[in-house]
């Protein structure tokens, strides 16, 4: 039976093509029990068979394996992301563990007319915006007091389609009489200054306070000249508002435009990535992955999988890392 084994897994490991792909080990009961990544799918998985291991967890991995298969993709950031996937789904034995961040909350701004923002701890593929994850449920807290004081968007779950708008379907709420609303539900704020609010509101959120503040600027001058000084006093307030906010964000370095900064601590069972997001020289987000530690990984691999999970998590397109 032994031998039959070993024969069967040196047919399938000569089997292997010499390209980057995903490799996956099985028990004898069809359990996924190891996912890794290869530039070389051949000379990576026979490295398993040719050498000792001094490794304890390594030496009953290899011992475990009953079956191997592989997926071929074109590149080797591609095998990164799909070995990234395929352990989150299969969360094998073996495997480095990535601790569940569903506690963390983010802040949605919902795909739909007038949109609401609010947080959530539910991400659903909807086409809404979600930022975060926040470890911080105090930024959380001020960002959406924020947005709720100085934008006045709406909180209903109503469908404020234009022929519901128009037909008079819905009525104004208490929201509205004490301030904290415009109406739209009813029509009393257009679509085009609502989405303006929620544009500043979405650059607020990707850490562009700083061209808020002169969009802000700008438009407080135009009402001015134009004597319109009960808008501009709102506008002013948004103003105040934000540059205290911006205030309180720790400067890093004012060269600094858009970078994802990634550190690793460690011991013996656990690895914790660090991350900041640095957006105009200012920390506008901060995230820590705790990572369980399968077999004997090394510190870069374990750092490279937290910087793909993390950037898959917070959807960074940053095109600098540190």
């Amino acid at each position: 039976m032994v031998k039959y084994k070993i024969d069967k897994l040196k047919e399938l490991i000569s089997l292997l093509p010499q390209k980057p792909g995903v490799y996956q080990f099985y028990d004898d009961l069809a359990n996924v029990i190891y996912i890794g990544k290869a530039k070389n799918l051949k000379k990576r998985v026979s490295s398993y068979f040719s050498k000792q291991h001094d490794s304890r967890k390594t030496a009953l991995l290899v011992r475990n394996i009953a079956d191997i298969k592989h997926m071929v993709v074109e590149t080797e950031q591609d095998a990164l992301l799909l070995e990234n996937n395929l352990i989150k789904k299969y969360q094998p034995r073996y495997n480095i563990r990535l601790k569940d961040d569903k506690s963390y909350p983010w802040i949605c701004v919902k795909n739909e007319p007038f949109p609401r923002v609010f947080k959530t701890r539910n991400l659903i593929k909807d086409g809404s915006k979600y930022f975060g994850p926040y470890t911080s449920g105090y930024t959380v807290h001020t960002l959406l007091e924020l947005f709720k004081s100085e934008y006045k968007l709406r909180t209903c779950k109503y469908n404020l389609s234009d022929e519901n708008i128009q037909s008079g379907k819905y009525k104004v709420c208490l929201e509205y009489h004490i301030g904290k609303c415009e109406g739209p539900c009813e029509g009393l704020v257009s679509a085009e200054k609502y989405s303006q609010g929620i544009e500043d509101i979405i650059d607020i959120l990707k850490g562009n306070i700083s061209g808020v503040i002169k969009h802000l600027e700008s438009r407080m001058a135009h009402l001015s000249g134009q004597l319109n000084f009960e808008e501009a006093q709102s506008i002013k307030e948004k103003y105040d508002s934000l540059k205290r906010y911006q205030s309180k964000s720790t400067i890093v370095s004012p060269t600094i435009t858009d970078v994802d900064v990634f550190t690793i601590e460690q011991d013996s069972k656990f690895a914790f990535i660090n991350y900041l997001k640095v957006i105009k020289g200012a920390i506008i987000q901060t995230f820590t992955l705790e990572i369980k530690k399968g077999l004997d990984e090394s510190p870069e691999e374990l750092l490279l999988a937290g910087i793909v999970d993390i950037r898959q998590k917070i959807f960074s397109n940053a095109k600098e890392i540190l």
